[in-house]
C-alpha cells in the first residue's frame, strides 16, 4: 500500500492492534493519517502464516483474543463489515490434573464453581468473580485505561473492590480455595501475568482474564489472527487512512511532514527514534524501562487431535499444562530468578479443532508456549513436549513438523517483544502503573507535544486490546494539535 507525498496530520509507526487502534482513532475524529510498517504487511502480534506444512495456518503471536470483542476500542468498531467472523470453542479453557481428569471453564460463574466438587470454594470462586462479570463492561473499561479515579462513586468503589483482590499476589488470593482443581485454574489463569506468583498484583491477571472467560469466552478469528489486523486495516482504509508497509523507521526525519507522530514501538526504539527530541531525562528514563520475562513457543502439525487423558479437554481452545497450583508456582518463580524450569507451565491452544480453516482434514495445528528468562538461549523443545506427553500420552506420535521459536527469534520477528518479552515489559506492581515513565496523568504523552507512545509499553499494558493506541491516540487530539 502506498501514500502520496501531501503533510498529513499524524504518522503512526507500527502496525499492531495499538498501531492500528491510534490510527483509526484519530481518522475518525477527522484527522488525516498515514500508518507506517517496518514488516511487509501490518499487524505485529496479530499475524498468521503457514509456518510448519503448506494448508497448516498458525498465528505467529497471539492466538486467543480475550479482550477481542469487549474492550472499549474493538467493541467500538464494526470489524464483522471487513469480514471478521469470531469463533468460541465450547470451553475457553481447560486445565490438565494428573490424576486424568481436568477442569473445565465454560458457561457461567456458577457452572464452572460446580466442577470444583467442594461447595465451599464453589462459594468462594463466585464471591469473587460474580462482581467482575455482572458489570463486566464497565470495570473493564476502568481496568483497561491508565491509573484514574472514576467521577461516578459506584463506579469507583466497584473499582476499589476490585483493586483490592487484584493488588494481591496469586499465592496469597488462592488461600480462599481448598482444593487442588480450583487452586490450580485460577494458577493458571494468573500466570499469564509472566511474574512470580507470589508477587503483588499477579492475581489481577487471573481475575481478569477469568472474568473475560465467562462474560465473553476466550473468542479467536476465523482464519487465523491475521484476519484481526485485516480487519483494522480495512477500517482505517475506509476512514482514508493511509499505510505504508516495507518502511522501518529509524530516526525521525524519515517520517513525512506532520503534526504529531504516535510510536507503536518499545520505549528503547523510541529513545533511539526521537533522540534530541525529547529531553535528557525523559531519554534516561526510557532507558530504564524493564522488560520482563521471554517465551519459547512450539508450531505443530499434529495427525488428528490430541489424545488427551482427560476427554474433556477436546472441548477447550486454550488448555494449562502444568499441574498443581504449587508446581506452576514454583516454574514461573525459577524463570523470575532467572533459571530454566524442568517441568515448565505451558500455555496451549488447539483452535483448528473448533475452525477448520486453519489445516488439512484430519489434521490440526496446535500452538504452545511456554515463559523463559528474557533473552534466554536455552531450547525449550523436550521440555514443552514432555509436559504435552505427560496429560496427553501419545503426543508425540501424532506430529507431522515442529517450528520452535526462542526469545532472540521472537523480537527479531517483532522488535517490540525485547528478549521475547510479549507483554512490552514486565508487568509488576512497580511498572504496571508507571509504564514508561512516572507520567501518571498521561502516561502516552512525551514532553515533546509532537511525540507520543502508544504500545504495550504504556497502560494497560500487553493483550489484543488496542487501548493503548486508542488512549494514546486521544491524548494526542488533546495536546498535539
Amino acid at each position: 500500500m502506498e501514500a502520496g507525498n501531501a503533510p498529513t496530520d499524524a504518522i503512526v509507526v507500527g502496525s499492531g492492534p495499538n498501531g492500528l487502534a491510534a490510527a483509526i482513532e484519530l481518522a475518525r475524529a477527522g484527522r488525516s493519517v498515514t500508518l507506517v510498517e517496518g514488516a511487509p504487511t501490518v499487524g505485529g502480534g496479530t499475524r498468521s502464516a503457514e509456518l510448519t506444512l503448506p494448508g497448516f495456518v498458525h498465528d505467529v503471536c497471539s492466538s486467543i483474543h480475550t479482550f477481542g470483542r469487549t474492550s472499549p476500542f474493538m467493541a467500538g468498531v464494526d470489524l464483522e463489515r471487513h469480514g471478521l467472523h469470531w469463533v468460541e470453542a465450547p470451553a475457553a479453557l481447560g486445565h490438565a490434573l494428573d490424576d486424568g481428569s481436568a477442569v473445565i471453564l465454560s458457561g457461567g460463574v456458577a457452572e464452572a464453581a460446580r466442577g470444583f466438587g467442594d461447595a465451599r470454594d464453589a462459594d468462594a470462586y463466585r464471591r469473587l468473580l460474580d462482581p467482575i462479570v455482572d458489570d463486566w463492561r464497565t470495570l473493564l473499561a476502568d481496568i483497561l485505561a491508565p491509573l484514574h479515579v472514576p467521577l461516578s462513586p459506584r463506579r469507583a468503589l466497584r473499582l476499589a473492590s476490585f483493586g483490592l483482590h487484584a493488588i494481591q499476589s496469586a499465592t496469597s488470593l488462592a488461600r480462599r480455595f481448598r482444593t487442588d482443581r480450583a487452586r490450580a485454574l485460577f494458577a493458571g489463569a494468573a500466570a499469564h501475568s509472566i511474574i512470580g506468583l507470589t508477587e503483588p498484583i499477579s492475581a489481577a491477571a487471573g481475575l481478569v482474564l477469568l472474568g473475560a472467560a465467562h462474560a465473553d469466552g476466550w473468542p479467536f478469528p476465523q482464519g487465523g489472527a491475521g484476519r484481526l489486523a485485516e480487519a483494522l486495516s480495512a477500517e482505517l482504509i475506509g476512514l482514508g487512512g493511509t499505510i505504508r508497509t516495507g518502511e522501518w523507521i529509524e530516526r525521525l526525519e524519515q517520517l513525512p511532514a506532520h503534526s504529531v507522530a504516535v510510536f507503536d514501538v518499545a520505549p528503547r526504539q523510541l529513545e533511539a527514534i526521537a533522540r534530541d527530541r525529547l529531553p535528557d531525562g525523559y531519554r534516561a528514563a526510557l532507558r530504564r524501562y524493564r522488560h520482563g520475562a521471554g517465551i519459547f513457543k512450539l508450531d505443530l502439525a499434529i495427525d488428528g487431535a490430541i489424545p488427551w487423558q482427560a476427554a474433556e479437554l477436546a472441548e477447550a481452545g486454550t488448555v494449562h499444562i502444568g499441574g498443581t497450583f504449587e508446581e506452576i508456582a514454583r516454574s514461573e518463580a525459577m524463570v523470575a530468578a532467572g533459571r530454566v524450569p524442568d517441568r515448565p507451565f505451558v500455555l496451549l491452544t488447539q483452535v483448528s479443532l473448533f475452525d477448520r480453516t486453519r489445516a488439512p482434514e484430519g489434521r490440526n495445528t496446535v500452538w504452545a508456549y511456554c515463559h523463559v528468562s528474557n533473552a534466554s538461549a536455552a531450547d525449550m523443545t523436550e521440555p514443552i513436549l514432555r509436559q504435552i506427553e505427560r496429560f496427553a500420552p501419545g503426543f508425540r506420535e501424532r506430529i507431522l513438523a515442529t517450528v520452535a521459536t526462542g526469545p532472540a527469534a521472537v523480537e527479531a520477528y517483532n522488535p517490540n517483544n525485547v528478549g521475547g518479552d510479549i507483554a512490552g515489559g514486565r508487568m509488576d506492581l512497580a511498572q504496571l502503573f508507571t509504564r514508561p515513565t512516572r507520567r501518571f496523568i498521561d502516561p502516552y504523552a512525551t514532553p515533546n507535544r509532537s511525540i507520543y507512545l502508544a504500545s504495550a509499553a504504556t497502560p494497560p499494558g500487553g493483550g489484543v486490546h488496542g487501548m493503548c493506541g486508542f488512549n494514546a491516540a486521544y491524548s494526542a487530539l488533546r495536546r498535539g494539535f
